[in-house]
C-alpha cells in the first residue's frame, strides 16, 4: 500500500512538473502514446512522458530513478523493430523536433526527436547536408549512433563519422556532453554504440556541400531483374563515389502492378554527370524511368514504408555481390509476400565508408553490399509466412556474408549479432563505459551492451 501511495504521489508530481504530456493506463491518449510502427508489438509501459525539452527529459529520468523503473526511449523514427517495454517509463521525445543549422561553421544540432525529414529540410536551402537514411521516418537520434548508412554515405562517410558532439541526460538524471574533447571515452561508445549510455537530447553532426543531388529510378519486370542488378553491380563498382542507390524486388508503389525490380541510382552531383553514369542502366529494357536533379530531402521519401501494419526485416552485409548470389537474389524475390511495401533491397558501401575511422565501433567498414529482405502485412495469421522469408532471405546469402551486422537494419536478435554489429574488440570497452555511466543497467531496452 504504502509503495503504491508513493508511486501515485510521484505520478501526480512528474504530472505536474513536466511541459510535456504524461501518460498511464488508462489515460485519454494512452493507447495512441504506446503505438509503435511495428503493428506487432503490444507495449504496455507504465508510464509514457513526452517531453517537450531536456530538463523534462531530466525530470521524467528523476521519476524512473524514485520508483526503480526501468527507461526505454522512443526517438522520432520508426526503428526496425518497437522494445517490448511492458511496466518501465518511455522517455518520448518526439515532440522534440527542432533543428538549428549553421551554415558558417557547417554544423547542425538536432533535438532527439527528429526525423530525417526535419533534418534534411532544414539543411537544403544552404546546399548543406550529412549522411542521412534511407527512409523520411527514420530518427535521427538512434540511427547515427548506430552507424548511419543511407543515399550520401559513399560520398560522405558514415552518419557518425559525422558526429561532432552530443548531449545526454545520464541514469542519475545529469546533464552532460559528450565531444571530443569533454568526456571522450563516452563519445566515443557514442560512436556505433547506439543508445546504450543515456537519452541523448541532442547531436551535432557535421555538414557537406551539396549543391545538386540527382537520381536515376528504373523499373522492370522480374524476370529483367538479373540483368538489372549485375548492370547497376556494375555501374557502382566502376562509378565515384558519389554514385550510390539500391537495387531491389519491391510490391505496392512505385511497383503498382505487382512485383517489380527497379534501381535507383543516386548521385551526389548534377544531372549531367547522373546520366552519364546510368547509360548502362536506361540501355536495358525497362518499363519506367525517372532521371534527373531531385532535391536531396524528396529522395528520401520515394521508398518510405507504410505506417501502421506489421513488419519484420533483417540485413546481412556481403563481402562481394557475383553472379551466383544475383540468382540466388533473384529466387528469392519470386517468393517475396505480395503485400504492399515488402522489398528485398541491396545497397552498396565502400567509397567513404571504407576509407572512414577505424577507431570507432562500427564494425561492417569493409563489406560491399548489405543485403536487407524487409516484409509489410496487415493479418496476424500471417505473421509466420512473412517473418520466416525474411530469415530464409539472409541465411540464404550467409555463404557471402562478413560476419558483420548494421545495427540500423536489425531489431534484437540477440548478444551475438550484437557482438557482431560493434566488433568484439571494442564490447569490453563498451561495457566498462557502461559501467562508468550507467551500472545499474536502466537503459537496458534496444540494442545495449551490459555493464560489465
Amino acid at each position: 500500500m504504502a509503495a503504491r501511495s508513493k508511486a501515485h504521489t510521484a505520478l501526480a508530481a512528474l504530472r505536474e512538473d513536466l511541459a510535456g504530456e504524461v501518460f498511464a493506463p488508462p489515460d485519454p491518449g494512452y493507447d495512441e502514446a504506446r503505438g509503435g510502427f511495428d503493428a506487432r508489438i503490444d507495449r504496455r509501459p507504465a508510464v509514457i512522458a513526452r517531453c517537450a525539452h531536456a530538463a523534462d527529459v531530466v525530470r521524467a529520468v528523476r521519476f524512473a530513478r524514485e520508483l526503480d523503473l526501468h527507461i526505454a526511449v522512443q526517438g522520432g523514427g520508426h526503428g526496425p523493430a518497437g522494445p517490448r517495454v511492458d511496466g518501465a517509463l518511455v522517455v518520448d521525445l518526439r515532440r522534440m523536433r527542432g533543428v538549428t543549422v549553421d551554415p558558417a561553421a557547417e554544423a547542425v544540432r538536432v533535438a532527439g526527436g527528429a526525423t530525417m525529414s526535419d533534418l534534411d529540410r532544414a539543411t537544403q536551402p544552404y546546399a548543406l547536408a550529412t549522411t542521412g537514411g534511407r527512409f523520411s521516418t527514420t530518427g535521427v537520434g538512434a540511427y547515427a549512433l548506430g552507424g548511419g548508412t543511407g543515399w550520401l554515405d559513399r560520398a560522405f562517410g558514415l552518419a557518425v563519422d559525422q558526429l561532432l558532439g552530443v548531449e545526454l541526460v545520464t541514469a542519475d538524471a545529469e546533464r552532460v556532453h559528450a565531444n571530443a574533447d569533454e568526456n571522450p571515452e563516452l563519445f566515443w561508445a557514442l560512436h556505433g554504440g547506439d543508445g546504450a549510455f543515456g537519452v541523448v537530447t541532442a547531436l551535432t553532426l557535421e555538414l557537406r556541400e551539396l549543391p545538386a543531388f540527382s537520381v536515376a529510378l528504373l523499373l522492370c519486370p522480374p524476370e529483367s531483374g538479373p540483368a538489372l542488378v549485375r548492370a547497376f553491380r556494375e555501374v557502382v563498382r566502376t562509378g565515384p563515389d558519389e554514385a550510390g542507390g539500391a537495387v531491389l524486388y519491391l510490391t505496392g508503389p512505385p511497383a503498382e502492378s505487382g512485383l517489380r525490380c527497379a534501381a535507383l541510382l543516386t548521385y551526389a552531383g548534377g544531372e549531367a554527370g547522373l546520366r552519364k553514369l546510368a547509360e548502362p542502366l536506361l540501355a536495358l529494357p525497362h518499363e519506367t524511368d525517372i532521371v534527373g536533379a531531385l532535391p536531396y530531402a524528396d529522395v528520401q521519401c520515394l521508398l518510405d514504408p507504410p505506417p501502421g501494419v506489421r513488419h519484420d526485416g533483417s540485413a546481412e552485409c556481403l563481402a562481394d555481390l557475383p553472379d551466383e548470389l544475383v540468382d540466388l537474389f533473384h529466387a528469392r524475390a519470386q517468393r517475396m509476400p505480395a503485400s504492399p511495401g515488402s522489398r528485398h533491397a541491396l545497397f552498396p558501401l565502400g567509397g567513404a565508408i571504407a576509407s572512414g575511422p577505424r577507431e570507432f565501433p562500427v564494425a561492417y567498414r569493409d563489406a560491399s553490399w548489405i543485403a536487407h529482405p524487409f516484409a509489410c502485412w496487415a493479418d496476424p495469421a500471417d505473421d509466420e509466412r512473412e517473418t520466416a522469408w525474411v530469415r530464409e532471405a539472409c541465411a540464404e546469402v550467409r555463404p557471402w556474408s562478413t560476419g558483420d551486422v548494421c545495427l540500423d537494419f536489425v531489431g534484437d536478435e540477440g548478444p551475438e549479432r550484437l557482438r557482431a554489429a560493434l566488433g568484439a574488440g571494442n564490447l569490453l570497452r563498451l561495457e566498462k563505459v557502461k559501467r562508468r555511466w550507467d551500472p545499474d543497467d536502466v537503459f537496458r531496452f534496444g540494442h545495449t551492451v551490459k555493464p560489465v
